[in-house]
């Protein structure tokens, strides 16, 4: 029995109190202060840990005022406040002991759009991809890009002055800024714009805080002119936090207290809306991949590249290219960056060129295409081989794959990872080359592997370290690292924020600016934040502060990790390894990671936020010297447990706290798709280590009866099949379904088929054939037989569809048996029956391994059941055998389909696939498509998410609510404007969910493929 977790560390008594007071007054936005809340906002893409005090998440601009009013007050003068956005940032950034406030959840509404003058006003809480997706229908993007564009908040890239590819032509995000609404601490609201000298210096007079800053600021710049311009590298990725040098413009007598806030990193105010530049789309974007044979003919190629004219050159190594090699996003890349017979790819180019002329544009490619062509064949530059990407959607696949590079990274084997602690630096690319020779020395020095990508056209490379942070020699050697490459971008008169932000390296920030410039920064401090109250620890304190900033050397997720056994890491490696890159924060609800953080826009309900409550809850244990590991084997049920377990549930109910308590709530809002398992970079498998979780969970509670029923459900459906005229019966009665809500917390049971499957096939030799009658049959009689394999849900719930799965093999000329039904186990394992799973799946295992000697296929239809057998199955070892069932689709592909040609079009089908399929099978969807081409039929892949069903998750009745919304952010939308009788969903779960909440019930695809094949005949 696992110990209770009781001891957590808790909130000081004047944030409970100043809560409590924000309510009162009526603050509308949510309060997070539960352990698992502040967990959840401890960690962003950095090494870094910091346990906050508080999460608010406002509403509006109205409760950001009261926040800061209310902190204006004598009582609350202790309390610090640091605004949070996507928590992308790899610095730091938005980490804090004080109290978080995040603008992500709700203050993300695009809030007015101005096509004639170019210009878009959004709150703070707006991704980049969001704009950019609704400006899209317009005809216009806000160009500044990044890897984390998906998730990115535009607040946070305002306060870290966000840019990536691209930069050379459109800058970075302050150069895209045309104004902001900001809040100031103390609850005084300003309206920054462009203005002319003599406004500002109008501005700057009053008695308000807002005119104190516009004068300290106009006069710090006035007064510093010519050492501004002296020390202010001159570089693309220019020095920010604060911009001393953009704000103020002699010759132009122009001052813009915008370019103060953009990279002040929420050190200054807490910014609420913006007003930004917005561009034309280009017509025409067209794209070079040069390969080369090593990383530094790579980058000494790039200013010749530059010449070219190009949008942008990117670079990436043959680390991270190896890392995609085995990532899920490869094979939408794969014909794009094919091998070089002969050679080692070892580094490529990416040289995009853009602009609204087509002949302009091809004329650039191919001038280049020329140049390359001449090295190439001359064996110059290093360069081995080159690729054209002539259309917008090859372009953007190349791009999907560069941006997923940054979490491949933490995807490295071992227990050292590629890291980001020295990962953004900039000097000026005439000099990168020989900079980024040094720095590998250094690294080499130290026998390091590292990983390398970026903007070779400004002369910015993420280098990132591998490191095992739970090392404190590995703790030591990141600090020492940081002074050297410090020490090494200073001399080569470049920048250590090239374009992340500072956050935790502000430790740096006066070696780079000199104490005359770093005085000045503190006086804008004082300013603005006189008692370093916001995001203290960053940038640089106010005058007459001695508050120290956050030093390199400051609490790590790795020393947090250390605490835990090795050998406890390496069980609960799929928690353990997230490295908080948080693309399971996509808030694309087209993509299928993930739908409990996308309906609930709460990250303690994301694939991090649960990996992070694990990480912690494995630490508390091994505080109390209790290993999860001895549970495993020697856990038994006794009277004495079970008294001891109804004891411990009890009290949970009388309020007991246990952090796994937290744990349980966060797992039972994962619906259990698996998407991150492949689309994380990481691989984090929450449904794994979740399994896991709950069944040593109640070791100490008790199950509900609900979890007992869906372990049991395949045993128990043979049995009700005998009678499903009345089983139906009573499910279709309200008082049976209200009890049902009641007593074991279920709702919406499906009916039973009716007729039975073993009614419908009556006679029918798939039923009389025995795998008897298989065996002794000769390798020549057996081979037009196809097995197939049953799984609970479509034999007793959709038996319609396993018959016509039989007739559909049997019209295409081969003879199908039909296995006697045996349990797959995937519910078990879903709600952590461990032990019994493992029975269940080594008693299947061991039925369809003798079917495998026989060398015929095993086809199966639902493919969350079939893939278990590929990936659940995994945990039985050897005993797992060599078996495979194959999904309809897969045994369709390799068949022999003796068909006549299609005499006319079969119309148009659009096919809706299963979450777990088309993130475990991405090429499954393709493989549908040609084999509805082959019959003549179009058919239409449709993007979408989850349905909400997953199983049994949205038949429970505390889920019913989310499994709604979960539809309705993509799948209702999807299927309203196209013909029901035309869609087409390969998981039973979702045909199941669309009839629930869309009247009916629509074909799986294998069943249009009959329709078809009959029509034939």
């Amino acid at each position: 029995m696992i110990p209770q977790l009781n001891h957590t560390p808790g909130q000081t008594d004047v944030t409970r109190n100043f809560l409590q007071h924000l309510v009162t007054q009526g603050f509308a936005g949510d309060i997070g202060q539960h352990y698992a809340d502040r967990l959840s906002m401890a960690t962003d893409n950095s090494i870094y840990q910091n346990l906050p005090d508080a999460i608010l998440f406002p509403k509006s601009l109205a409760d950001i005022v009261m926040i800061t009013q209310l902190a204006a007050t004598d009582e609350y003068r202790d309390l610090t406040f640091t605004p949070r956005g996507g928590g992308t940032g790899t610095n730091g950034q938005s980490l804090t002991h004080g109290v978080v406030v995040d603008l992500s959840r709700h203050m993300n509404n695009i809030l007015e759009f101005n096509a004639e003058e170019g210009w878009v006003r959004v709150e703070a809480g707006v991704v980049k991809d969001q704009l950019n997706a609704w400006l899209k229908p317009h005809g216009f993007f806000f160009a500044p890009e990044l890897s984390t564009s998906n998730r990115a908040t535009i607040g946070g890239m305002v306060s870290t002055d966000a840019s990536g590819q691209g930069s050379l032509v459109y800058g970075k995000t302050s150069d895209h800024v045309l104004g902001a609404c900001a809040v100031l601490l103390s609850g005084e609201v300003i309206h920054t714009c462009p203005l002319t000298t003599e406004q500002a210096l109008t501005r700057g007079q009053g008695v308000t805080q807002e005119a104190a800053i516009y004068g300290e600021v106009l006069s710090s710049c006035q007064d510093n002119y010519a050492l501004i311009e002296e020390k202010f590298p001159k570089l693309n990725r220019f020095l920010t936090g604060y911009d001393l040098r953009h704000v103020f413009s002699q010759e132009e007598q122009r001052f813009d207290l915008t370019r103060i806030l953009c990279g002040a990193e929420g050190s200054l105010a807490f910014i609420a809306e913006v007003k930004l530049n917005v561009l034309p789309l280009p017509k025409v974007r067209q794209l070079i991949n040069i390969k080369y044979d090593s990383f530094d003919s790579a980058l000494r190629n790039a200013p010749f590249l530059v010449e070219a004219k190009a949008l942008s050159v990117e670079t990436i190594d043959s680390t991270v290219l190896n890392l995609a090699r085995e990532d899920i996003v490869w094979h939408s890349v794969s014909e794009l960056i094919t091998d070089v017979e002969g050679h080692t790819m070892q580094g490529i180019n990416l040289v995009e060129f853009a602009g609204n002329d087509l002949s302009q544009v091809e004329q650039q490619v191919s001038a280049l295409c020329h140049q390359l062509e001449e090295l190439r064949a001359s064996g110059q530059a290093g360069v081995i081989g080159y690729q054209c990407c002539r259309e917008l959607e090859q372009v953007e696949r190349i791009y999907a794959m560069r941006k997923k590079a940054v979490g491949l990274l933490g995807n490295a084997k071992g227990r050292a990872k590629p890291i980001p602690f020295v990962e953004d630096t900039a000097v000026p690319p005439e000099h990168l080359a020989d900079y980024i020779t040094q720095f590998r020395a250094i690294l080499d020095s130290h026998k390091l592997s590292y990983g390398m990508f970026g903007h070779v056209d400004a002369g910015v490379l993420h280098v990132r370290p591998a490191l095992d942070m739970t090392l404190p020699e590995h703790h030591q050697l990141m600090l020492t690292l940081s002074d050297q490459i410090a020490e090494l971008t200073r001399a080569y008169g470049g920048l250590l924020w090239g374009e992340h932000g500072k956050g935790y390296r502000s430790a740096y920030s006066a070696d780079f600016f000199g104490p005359e410039l770093y005085h000045q920064l503190r006086r804008i401090k004082t300013a603005f934040d006189p008692d370093n109250r916001l995001n203290p620890g960053k940038i640089c304190q106010p005058l007459d502060n001695t508050s120290p900033l956050l030093p390199i050397d400051s609490p790590t997720r790795g020393s947090f990790d250390r605490q835990i056994p090795v050998v406890v890491r390496e069980s609960w490696r799929g928690a353990v390894d997230c490295n908080g890159n948080g693309l399971c924060f996509n808030f694309d609800a087209n993509s299928p990671m993930c739908p409990s953080m996308k309906v609930t826009r709460d990250r303690v309900h994301s694939p991090k936020g649960r990996a992070t409550l694990v990480r912690e809850w494995l630490r508390l244990l091994s505080e109390q010297n209790f290993n999860p590991q001895s549970l495993d084997d020697t856990s038994s049920l006794s009277l004495r447990s079970l008294s001891q377990k109804v004891k411990n549930s009890w009290r949970a109910r009388q309020g007991e706290y246990d952090f796994s308590h937290e744990v349980k709530e966060s797992m039972n809002g994962c619906l259990a798709c698996k998407a991150c398992a492949t689309q994380c970079p990481i691989k984090i498998d929450v449904p794994e280590f979740r399994a896991r979780f709950l069944e040593l969970y109640h070791t100490r509670y008790l199950r509900p009866v609900s979890d007992h029923i869906v372990a049991n459900i395949e045993p128990l459906l043979p049995v009700m099949a005998k009678a499903p005229k009345m089983v139906n019966y009573l499910l279709s009665q309200p008082w049976v379904n209200q009890l049902s809500r009641r007593s074991v917390g279920m709702v919406d049971l499906p009916p039973l088929s009716y007729p039975t499957l073993q009614r419908q096939l009556s006679g029918h030799p798939a039923m009389t054939t025995t795998l008897e009658d298989l065996q002794a049959m000769t390798d020549a009689e057996r081979e037009h037989y196809v097995v197939v394999v049953q799984d609970p849900f479509t034999s007793f719930y959709e038996a319609t569809l396993v018959h016509d799965l039989i007739q559909l093999i049997s019209l295409l000329g081969y003879r199908p048996v039909l296995l006697p039904f045996v349990p797959n186990g995937k519910p078990q394992q879903v709600k952590g029956f461990l032990k019994q799973f493992a029975r269940t799946a080594r008693k299947s295992a061991e039925i369809l391994n003798r079917v495998a000697t026989l060398n015929l296929p095993m086809v199966g239809t639902d493919p969350a059941l079939v893939l278990c057998y590929r990936d659940e199955y995994k945990m039985l070892g050897n005993e797992r055998g060599s078996f495979n069932v194959q999904l309809a689709h897969e045994w369709l592909a390799t068949a022999v389909l003796s068909l006549q040609e299609p005499t006319q079009t079969k119309g148009e089908w659009y096919l809706f696939a299963h979450c777990t399929e088309v993130t475990a099978l991405p090429s499954s969807t393709q493989q549908w498509k040609t084999l509805f081409s082959q019959f003549g039929a179009t058919l239409h892949t449709i993007n979408a998410g989850c349905c909400g069903m997953a199983g049994t998750y949205g038949h429970e009745a505390r889920n019913l609510d989310n499994s709604r919304k979960i539809f309705g952010l993509s799948w209702e939308l999807q299927l309203a404007n196209k013909p029901l009788e035309r869609c087409l969903a390969t998981g039973f779960s979702c045909r199941s969910q669309v009839k629930r909440f869309g009247g009916e019930k629509i074909k799986h695809p294998l069943q249009a493929l009959l329709q078809m094949v009959r029509e034939h005949q």
